[in-house]
């Protein structure tokens, strides 16, 4: 990858989407995989997956060959997910403070943050803890935006959950992440449009050994006893960087309302929802997706 230091480049066995390039990145003792594509030279955009069963080239598969034709585009597979290694994972803190620093090992500066999900609440907190590393957020269905997980009860039993050992949860949730298509149903709207080889490594990273274990250090970090943790909603007016929220309106995994409050509240906010689409929305809806980052990041932004 021309332009960037401490990287060794390798081949994997694993899904790398049309127009990226893998990289391996030594950082916190561990190896960071990395999808990268774009001129070293263009202005930056740092992709944050989601949790589950879930990695950089799952979530991003459509975006790397349009979005590389202006920018320089880099994923990371996040601390307990993909072909990471090495790395303790934690909290959407945690997950933060990780992005900022594979940012400054890959002298990446000043970037557009991109995250889905779980990834799009570390780029809130990105853009909360480090401003300055921060150009430009596009949230899609981001999490930390509500209080709690449903009722009171509904979220005490969530909260009770995540306080089992890991030595019971992880092999228990490992197992649950193999239905794959139950999975898929959860968090998109039409399974038969998504591309055959973002379904086959999903398969492939439910398979991984303790493949949940970074979803449940996410978990156990983001859920409190009677509430969420994680809850931005009272700090969302600090972040400060233009942002593109992206919804999809059928999504039965992050509630909408989360997403409508922060757009309000946000000093430079816009939120896009589009019908018949699920909590994957930059999948379900790729064609919109690209064409509102594409006029978002063509507003100067980057």
């Amino acid at each position: 990858m021309s332009g960037t230091p401490h990287c060794l480049e390798t081949t994997v066995t694993r899904l790398v989407p049309p127009g990226a390039t893998v990289a391996h990145v030594d950082l916190d003792g561990g190896r960071v995989r990395v999808l990268h594509a774009g001129d070293s030279s263009a202005p930056p955009v740092i992709l944050a997956h989601g949790g589950s069963t879930d990695n950089a080239a799952i979530s991003w598969y459509r975006l790397f060959e349009p979005l590389s034709e202006t920018h320089r585009v880099i994923a990371p597979d996040l601390p307990g997910f993909g072909a990471t290694t090495g790395i303790e994972p934690g909290g959407p803190q945690e997950q933060a403070d990780f992005l900022l620093r594979l940012s400054e090992r890959m002298e990446v500066g000043r970037a557009t943050v991109c995250g889905v999900s779980m990834g799009g609440e570390a780029a809130l907190n990105l853009a909360l803890r480090h401003p300055e590393s921060v150009r430009a957020l596009v949230l899609v269905a981001p999490g930390g935006l509500v209080p709690r997980i449903g009722n009171r009860v509904a979220h005490t039993a969530t909260w009770l959950v995540t306080r089992l050992p890991e030595q019971l949860l992880v092999p228990v949730a490992s197992l649950g992440d193999r239905f794959v298509d139950i999975a898929l149903k959860a968090v998109t709207n039409d399974v038969s449009t998504l591309p055959a080889p973002v379904v086959e490594e999903i398969g492939r990273e439910a398979r991984r050994p303790r493949s949940s274990l970074g979803y449940l250090r996410y978990h156990r970090a983001a859920i409190g006893r009677t509430g969420m943790r994680n809850h931005l909603m009272p700090h969302i007016r600090g972040v400060q960087a233009p942002t593109l929220l992206f919804r999809g309106e059928n999504d039965s995994l992050m509630p909408l309302r989360g997403s409508r409050e922060a757009a309000a509240r946000m000093p430079d906010a816009r939120l896009v929802t589009v019908p018949d689409c699920g909590h994957w929305a930059q999948l379900d809806a790729h064609e919109r997706f690209l064409r509102e980052v594409t006029s978002f990041l063509g507003e100067g932004h980057p």
